[in-house]
């Protein structure tokens, strides 16, 4: 079993709000884990009437505390990545990155390079928009913390972005929790409609940047 099965393993036998919080404060950190393991499967086990995360009987309330609950877990991490910024410096973290330890959580100075020009690009609102992107999610706060963006700011524009995020994946087992056979009918139609879904997706980013660049140039 890898490190990350054996987390999961133990997050399994562990569900609570405490282990939410304190991996999704891990999955926002520079070490490398999945949210898509964390929220999903505690918004489905929400559902069970003997679960502790059943905590008032009322579906949706006890998903939205999970909700957040991981946001609080996903703040404290993205808060670390950024005072570790500040309190260190570029050279420092990029030096990191390049270690064996740095690698290890599978960083380098190519990541954060591109996460520094992912900010650069998009400002503050960046902070947002990545936790969206994979590859991103985790590293966008250490360009912010490097340049020093408004903390109140920070704080806004990572709340808002990690809470939309965990929201859409505790939807995801939400659905599970009510509609487990139905989505075993439709997993056919339902993988092709995520297939056409990304391509959309692929196809938008591709028009967006070489057509409309060369219409602006």
């Amino acid at each position: 079993m890898t490190f990350v099965d054996n987390i999961i393993a133990w997050y399994s036998a562990h569900m609570n709000y405490a282990s939410i919080t304190a991996l999704m404060a891990v999955e926002s950190s520079f070490i490398p884990f999945p949210s898509e393991v964390v929220i999903p499967p505690a918004a489905f086990v929400a559902g069970q009437p003997e679960s502790v995360l059943c905590a008032t009987g009322n579906y949706t309330v006890d998903v939205l505390i999970i909700v957040l609950f991981g946001t609080l877990g996903a703040m404290i991490g993205a808060i670390i990545n950024y005072g570790l910024s500040v309190w260190l410096g570029r050279l420092i973290i990029y030096k990191f990155a390049d270690s064996k330890v740095g690698h290890m959580c599978l960083l380098s100075s190519e990541k954060l390079e591109k996460a520094e020009a992912y900010f650069r690009e998009k400002g503050n609102v960046s902070t947002f928009i990545g936790r969206f992107i994979p590859g991103i999610r985790q590293l966008i706060s250490i360009p912010a913390g490097l340049s020093r963006m408004h903390f109140g700011a920070f704080l806004w524009w990572t709340f808002l972005g990690a809470f939309i995020w965990n929201c859409i994946l505790a939807a995801l087992g939400y659905v599970a929790a009510g509609q487990m056979d139905r989505i075993k009918e439709y997993s056919h139609e339902l993988s092709v409609a995520i297939l056409v879904l990304f391509g959309l997706v692929v196809v938008y980013f591709v028009v967006k940047r070489f057509v409309f660049k060369k219409a602006k140039s």
